[in-house]
């Protein structure tokens, strides 16, 4: 079932990338529970399912159908490139309850049963505690599921965007935007989005955010409406190796020559990352492994970059050689 977003001259100048903390939570809740979105997250699963299981998520669930609505103020558009998860939420607490009421009431008529069920009723009877509430819930399902793993969620999403940034400058925005996922098509103006409900909407001058994110997959998302900006959620690229971990052992030749600490650092970045979450990864002491960086940089291994306030890095042609050899 196709969704269409129609571009005028002013949303051309006005698509952005973003990442939300706070999307990332929110997916992270329905991943728990809908058992088509496990494919890529068993580990993860198997990891956080004893302290998932002290969380009461029932009030989210029932506000997040297989299909339809969910409110758009639990998970509003990034209020900016760099918003942490309490900034985010912040915005969440500061929801006006009577629309926040009328969100709450379509989400659950996309449930049947739902809106007039007991545990419907009382989510409606006090909007402003229920926003509160919510809000607490969120702050408790962030702690647990998603801010321990962070850095390495964090680190995937700021590549995806570096990635795709480039992209845009080689190719441009019409061809770009089928290349974020194959149900997404460009032709005249219009973005055709193949999702499970239709969708019509004209930009109206205030551009498009795209937002990669670890937990929609597989889903695209097409959502808000006004007065949030729209915006596509899409499954972010390397989503096959974000829980393996570092192998047991580098090999011996790379050692010899980088020696283990360097060679461990090269051997782990096969995706652009930041210095913290690089030292998470390895278990490393960010100072130690900021100085394997620099001098893998300064040798031609790697190259940085800056995104945001964070500095990424990844292999060169010879770094990417070199690690593959001694793999």
């Amino acid at each position: 079932m196709p969704s269409h977003l129609r571009f005028g001259d002013d949303d051309l100048l006005r698509c952005r990338f973003a990442i939300s903390p706070l999307w990332e939570t929110q997916d992270a809740v329905r991943t728990l529970r809908r058992r088509d979105r496990h494919g890529y997250h068993p580990q993860w699963l198997r990891r956080i399912q004893e302290s998932a299981r002290a969380l009461d998520l029932a009030p989210l669930w029932l506000l997040m159908p297989r299909r339809g609505h969910t409110p758009d103020f639990l998970g509003p558009p990034p209020i900016g490139p760099a918003a942490d998860f309490e900034e985010e939420l912040a915005a969440v607490r500061s929801a006006d309850p009577e629309a926040a009421r009328d969100d709450m009431a379509r989400a659950l008529a996309d449930t049947p049963g739902a809106l007039h069920s007991p545990e419907g009723r009382a989510l409606l009877a006090d909007p402003a505690r229920t926003v509160q509430e919510l809000a607490d819930l969120l702050a408790e399902a962030w702690r647990v599921l998603v801010a321990p793993d962070w850095p390495r969620l964090r680190s995937l999403l700021e590549a995806d965007v570096a990635f795709h940034s480039r992209r845009l400058a080689e190719v441009g925005l019409g061809a770009l935007l089928p290349e974020l996922d194959r149900r997404l098509s460009f032709r005249g103006r219009t973005l055709t989005m193949e999702v499970a409900a239709e969708h019509v909407r004209d930009l109206g001058g205030q551009g498009l955010v795209l937002m990669p994110s670890v937990f929609c997959w597989p889903d695209v998302v097409s959502g808000f409406e006004p007065p949030w900006q729209p915006t596509v959620v899409y499954p972010v690229r390397g989503l096959a190796g974000l829980w393996a971990e570092p192998a047991a052992g580098t090999s011996e030749a790379l050692v010899r020559l980088l020696g283990r600490g360097r060679a461990a650092v090269l051997a782990a970045l096969d995706e652009p990352v930041t210095t913290s979450a690089l030292a998470h990864r390895l278990g490393l002491a960010p100072s130690s492994v900021s100085a394997h960086l620099t001098t893998l940089r300064d040798t031609g291994l790697l190259v940085s970059r800056r995104y945001g306030h964070q500095v990424l890095y990844e292999r060169t042609p010879l770094g990417i050689a070199l690690a593959s050899g001694g793999a």
